[in-house]
């Protein structure tokens, strides 16, 4: 097998391959519902040279997703969510997830776009300060999923209470939090999603940064 070539561009590795070495054979769709499932028969080209054998690759199609950690910056609290999820079933700490304010891209919709309509829906905000934070793949091995996180600034004085649309049988609790409660949540596994988990992380950096520099706003 020959040395592989390390690709950059600038400082970025690049990826050997894309999207032009990748032959879909066929493409088929095996439910549909509020999501659909694809399947795929595919080859892609080997590392090694050549193409891979042919494959079956299902894919769920879920589409892109927004999360929005809440922050209060003057007194470091931090708004989360609490629902129920069936995905969650057997999850040691129950069904009922402390999340991010989180909804689905539509289309026509950008991601900034429902973050401001779900701070409203699901925690009874109207909020125009967000920092971006990353975007990033959900799990790229079996859905399309692309969740783009945010972070809202606001005053979180009085806040909290049951949100949620009726029309989707939600039942959202919105709550406030101590950052260090959060922390301890995140620590103990209660607090367990990616989304939550990677905005924390970036929040640890944003706390950092306006300690050494009160202006910072991004």
């Amino acid at each position: 097998m020959g040395e592989i070539q390390e690709l950059r561009q600038g400082s970025v590795r690049k990826h050997r391959f894309n999207a032009e070495d990748v032959r879909i054979e066929s493409e088929e769709v095996v439910y549909a519902g509020f999501f659909q499932v694809i399947r795929y028969t595919l080859r892609h080209r080997l590392f090694g040279g050549g193409w891979s054998k042919l494959l079956r690759r299902e894919l769920f199609r879920r589409g892109d997703a927004v999360g929005v950690l809440v922050y209060d910056p003057l007194t470091d609290r931090i708004g989360l969510v609490e629902q129920f999820r069936v995905g969650a079933l057997q999850d040691n700490h129950g069904p009922w997830q402390y999340e991010l304010v989180a909804g689905m891209v539509s289309a026509n919709e950008t991601p900034r776009e429902v973050a401001l309509r779900e701070l409203h829906e699901e925690a009874g905000l109207q909020i125009d300060d967000l920092l971006p934070i990353c975007d990033y793949r959900v799990s790229a091995g079996g859905t399309d999923e692309k969740m783009h996180l945010y972070c809202a600034l606001t005053d979180l004085s009085g806040r909290g209470g049951v949100f949620g649309l009726e029309s989707e049988a939600e039942d959202i609790l919105f709550q406030v939090w101590t950052f260090e409660e959060a922390q301890g949540a995140l620590k103990h596994g209660l607090l367990n999603s990616a989304a939550a988990t990677i905005s924390l992380l970036w929040l640890e950096n944003y706390r950092a940064k306006r300690v050494l520099d009160p202006a910072v706003s991004e």
